[in-house]
């Protein structure tokens, strides 16, 4: 447990290192991957030579018979969701840093630069159910309140159940938002990454809701060992979220076979699921650079066509 003097010491250090990353890094990049994204409906006027043809209106046109296209307008402020995974498997990391301390920084970052753009910014915390939830506001004070409870907070359950999470957000979000939902989507049986079984993700349905009505962008995050076994003898294992033991012969190339196939086959599924929903998924590992993977995303976004 953090002594309050350790507490204010990372605040402080992540405030400072998301504060530079949000002013030299992502200076308007931010704003041109969502700002453009969350339009409000003005007028309608006649259609002009270069309008959108996707924005006619065919009832107006229709009445008059001539074409009408329908005017949009930047919403001034938006709203970031951050659905953040506490479950008992974002404390694993073998390499750079956890799970858990990954997608710490990542949320500091997304915060300041939600406030930075004058946004409102607030938390779903989830496990096995929804920890705590924090309104969406703007402010640096806010930002700093967020990053003391992404530090601090203890879960009380260890499981994941992620269509909890994202059903709470639908229902708590009333109004268009961006989401980020940050999580390794390890929400079934840990026992099946040392057997062939594959995995099945269950939050295919929650995610299509949330996709229909929001931006919402998934950021999956994982470590080397999540995604190879290393060859080091016979090991008991235990799954942090079930408490399931299980002895395993790192050695057999089989085992360590179906180890990595339950990975590729977990990320093949989660990216179908996402594509499905009409929604963004992004690959983090602990021991990458995510400064330049955010990036690349934001410009990626902006860029037409």
């Amino acid at each position: 447990m953090l002594t309050t003097a350790e507490i204010l010491k990372k605040v402080r250090e992540l405030e400072i290192k998301s504060k530079k990353l949000t002013r030299h890094l992502f200076t308007g990049e931010y704003h041109s991957a969502f700002k453009g994204r969350g339009m409000s409906f003005r007028e309608v006027r006649e259609y002009a030579a270069g309008d959108d043809i996707r924005f006619i209106d065919w009832n107006v046109s229709a009445r008059f018979n001539h074409p009408f296209s329908k005017l949009f307008e930047e919403e001034r402020e938006l709203t970031v969701m951050l659905m953040v995974d506490i479950s008992a498997s974002s404390l694993f990391g073998t390499t750079h840093a956890r799970k858990k301390d990954l997608i710490t920084e990542v949320c500091a970052v997304l915060a300041f630069s939600a406030v930075n753009n004058n946004d409102k910014v607030g938390v779903i915390f989830f496990s096995d159910k929804v920890e705590a939830y924090i309104p969406p506001k703007k402010g640096r004070d806010h930002v700093l309140f967020i990053v003391r409870r992404l530090l601090t907070i203890e879960p009380k359950r260890k499981g994941t159940n992620l269509s909890e999470a994202i059903r709470f957000f639908n229902r708590s979000a009333r109004q268009r938002a961006i989401a980020f939902l940050l999580s390794d989507f390890i929400d079934g049986d840990g026992g099946q990454r040392l057997t062939a079984a594959k995995p099945e993700p269950g939050f295919e349905d929650a995610l299509k809701v949330a996709g229909k009505k929001h931006d919402l962008i998934g950021i999956k995050v994982y470590d080397n060992m999540d995604m190879q076994l290393p060859a080091i003898g016979m090991v008991e294992a235990e799954d942090s979220e079930t408490g399931g033991r299980y002895w395993v012969d790192t050695n057999d190339y089989l085992v360590r076979t179906n180890y990595q196939q339950y990975f590729f086959h977990h990320t093949e599924q989660c990216k179908s699921i996402f594509q499905k929903a009409g929604c963004d998924l992004l690959h983090l590992r602990t021991d990458e650079d995510y400064v330049k993977i955010l990036q690349r995303f934001f410009v990626g976004r902006h860029r037409p066509g």
